[in-house]
């Protein structure tokens, strides 16, 4: 099954990365342990790897990066 969106965020509260999936009217919240300055393409590979392990599938250019 696809995921309709993947949003990469800052959560200054946790200090680490929230990985927010959506799937219809589903949102699944998922955090990466990373420092706030790790670059795209980590957090794209963690982004489509959680996607993945929550069992959906991301179109790349469907992942948005919020810092």
């Amino acid at each position: 099954m696809k995921a309709d969106r993947v949003e990469a965020s800052w959560d200054k509260e946790k200090k680490n990365w929230l990985i927010r999936i959506e799937v219809g009217g589903e949102v699944i919240r998922r955090h990466y342990q990373a420092t706030e300055t790790a670059d795209d393409q980590a957090l794209r590979a963690a982004a489509e790897k959680t996607t993945a392990d929550e069992g959906y599938e991301i179109d790349a250019a469907n992942i948005t990066l919020r810092r």
